[in-house]
């Protein structure tokens, strides 16, 4: 089966004859893939392990010098006070307010993070995890005008994007995925009740996940056009990231 489109294709070929992908060798007759910094990142949650990175690395800069005020510049806040400062929107999902909140949302993202990746490919994991980071902030700052910063909003959109795999995918595996992101869901919901819990960018990026879930569907031979265009959504998606970075900088170096 070619790991892009699903489409099944025979043992010989190396190019997949219906989307063109590139076609490695199969599972079985790949024991041990080549290692990703000596083996301490793992192949199969790559793209996560860098998000965690980041989201370390900036909450360390935050901790060790806190006149940096990377949380003051780099904080969602309610719209009234945003005054076009859009990069918010996206810092604040790479941002925790103290060392239970990053750990907590780290040890899901880890898990879910390579989940998502197996279902549904790198791209589409870049794209959910921005769409929803950004649709969890907007719902927060004009809906529940709050101060905020984390990582679960994109979590959120994660599982919604899984809902929405489980919801479309008619089979056994489709099944399997929808209950369980359905608990998934259930316990999250619970939690952002809690105080200090931000509930609206909980269910802004839920919602942002799943729309961009349904959408974007899985790799499939028929609907091959999409490919090229989740892609460049994903290049978009990290271009659009670092931008906000370099304006977050410019706005602490400004400050």
């Amino acid at each position: 089966m070619c790991p892009n489109c699903r489409a099944f294709v025979t043992t010989s070929d190396r190019v997949c004859p219906y989307c063109e992908a590139q076609i490695g060798p199969r599972a079985v007759d790949r024991r041990n893939p080549g290692e990703i910094l000596g083996g301490l990142i793992p192949h199969a949650r790559f793209t996560t392990v860098m998000i965690l990175l980041i989201n370390t690395a900036l909450f360390l800069g935050d901790y060790l010098a806190p006149g940096a005020d990377i949380q003051r510049w780099g904080a969602s806040l309610p719209a009234p006070m945003m005054a076009g400062q859009w990069w918010r929107l996206i810092t604040a999902g790479f941002l925790h307010g103290g060392i239970l909140h990053i750990l907590m949302n780290s040890w899901v993202l880890f898990d879910l993070g390579a989940e998502v990746e197996q279902i549904y490919g790198t791209s589409r994991l870049i794209v959910f995890y921005f769409v929803s980071t950004v649709t969890g902030f907007w719902t927060s700052s004009h809906i529940g005008f709050h101060i905020s910063v984390g990582s679960s909003a994109g979590i959120f959109g994660l599982i919604g994007a899984m809902i929405a795999f489980g919801v479309t995918d008619r089979t056994a595996l489709g099944a399997m995925v929808k209950a369980v992101y359905g608990r998934w869901l259930i316990y999250c919901v619970v939690l952002s009740f809690l105080p200090g819990v931000d509930f609206w960018a909980h269910a802004g990026g839920f919602a942002g996940g799943f729309v961009a879930g349904w959408l974007a569907s899985t790799p499939r031979a028929r609907l091959m056009w999409k490919e090229p265009l989740l892609r460049a959504l994903a290049g978009i998606s990290m271009g659009i990231t670092a931008l906000a970075f370099v304006m977050l900088y410019i706005a602490i170096t400004h400050s």
